[in-house]
């Protein structure tokens, strides 16, 4: 397989709802989304109750308003809840081009959906265009929109290459993401610096040749790191 042994590939998922990329069953319940609110005091209120169920003193000057900064980093941390699908401009591909277009080492920061832990590490994607372009800026801002909520990597990289492949509808397209998990290094295995790499593919990409060029350039750039997929 191109790319490392241990690499995981996506195949194309099934036929999505009209009018939008697939959504994750994690994402279909958004109260606050459409009024663009975030709960603050109903995350500070249950973050209080946690604080208390280990038996800290509240009272103590380095916890006073603990509760309220860790529901204002959350709004931050997972702003991805309250916005609709990211908007994507894009224009002709006037001049014909059909070679190999990368973006690589977009940094993203997630939180795990297992343990509400963080991810975070850098994402990759190239495409073969058709009739249309973006402007490689658009890129990371997708990555970053649909990292900013509780997330599976899997997911995460599906969510990217199917508005990527909606919106585009490119000749080819391949999206990878390599992550380090606070899951495997602060518990479980406890093996700190192990990297996942997920990877979906569509159309000409899944030709051998056009991953092998994609992956040579991570290799260039020092992106291809040891992978571990197995998660506690």
């Amino acid at each position: 397989m191109i790319g490392g042994a241990n690499q995981r590939l996506t195949a194309a998922p099934g036929p999505r709802p009209a009018g939008g990329a697939s959504v994750h069953p994690l994402h279909r319940q958004q109260p606050d989304a459409e009024a663009g609110e975030f709960p603050i005091a109903g995350i500070a209120a249950a973050f209080r109750g946690f604080l208390e169920s280990l038996g800290l003193d509240l009272q103590d000057p380095n916890l006073v308003g603990t509760d309220r900064r860790v529901a204002r980093a959350y709004r931050e941390m997972l702003g991805g809840l309250r916005r609709g699908e990211p908007r994507l401009s894009t224009f002709p591909n006037t001049k014909g081009y059909a070679e190999l277009v990368s973006v690589t080492d977009i940094p993203f920061y997630s939180i795990c959906a297992h343990h509400f832990l963080p991810f975070f590490g850098s994402a990759h994607i190239a495409c073969v265009p058709r009739e249309r372009l973006v402007g490689l800026s658009k890129l990371a801002r997708v990555v970053d929109h649909y990292a900013r909520r509780p997330q599976l990597q899997e997911d995460l990289t599906e969510q990217v290459a199917a508005l990527l492949d909606e919106r585009l509808a490119p000749a080819g397209l391949i999206v990878s993401i390599e992550a380090r998990h606070l899951c495997m290094e602060m518990r479980g295995v406890s093996r700190p610096g192990l990297t996942t790499r997920t990877t979906a593919v569509r159309g000409a990409l899944k030709d051998e040749r056009l991953q092998r060029q994609f992956f040579d350039r991570l290799r260039g750039a020092g992106a291809v790191s040891s992978v571990r997929e197995s998660r506690p």
